[in-house]
């Protein structure tokens, strides 16, 4: 079981060590590009589900409620090449009341112990994390 992290221990929801470890390791190694979190309603703790690319934003399950890093790549007008870290909130229509609630309840808190977040989105349906949607955000 992993350690709890007491920062978010006002809202009674924990934070495992995992989370900013994994989250590091895309800003500072890279070796992924892709993270997403679940509250695990049972210790009431945030904890890594899933590490991968870009292609993983399509594998957010359709009627639960998940947190998403993603670190996007793209090159400007400029002909730079850049990169900016997105965080989402993921609540479709199709989950539950309860659930939407603690993960709105708990998203600041959590945001907060992952520092380098440069963009929010919110999202109910797949069509609102589109790379068109995140890539007019980063510039």
């Amino acid at each position: 079981m992993s350690k709890r992290n007491s920062a978010n221990s006002s809202s009674g929801m924990g934070v495992g060590d995992d989370c900013k470890l994994k989250f590091l390791e895309l800003k500072a190694k890279r070796n992924h590009r892709f993270i997403l979190y679940k509250i695990d309603e049972t210790t009431r703790e945030v904890v890594v589900e899933k590490l991968g690319g870009p292609q993983d934003i399509e594998a957010l399950p359709e009627n639960q409620c998940r947190y998403a890093v993603f670190d996007y790549d793209f090159v400007t007008d400029e002909n730079c090449q850049k990169s900016k870290i997105f965080f989402f909130t993921w609540a479709p229509d199709t989950s539950r009341v309860r659930s939407k609630m603690l993960y709105a309840s708990s998203k600041d808190k959590f945001k907060r112990q992952l520092d380098g977040i440069q963009f929010e989105l919110q999202a109910t349906d797949l069509s609102e994390l589109s790379l068109d949607i995140i890539k007019d955000r980063a510039h």
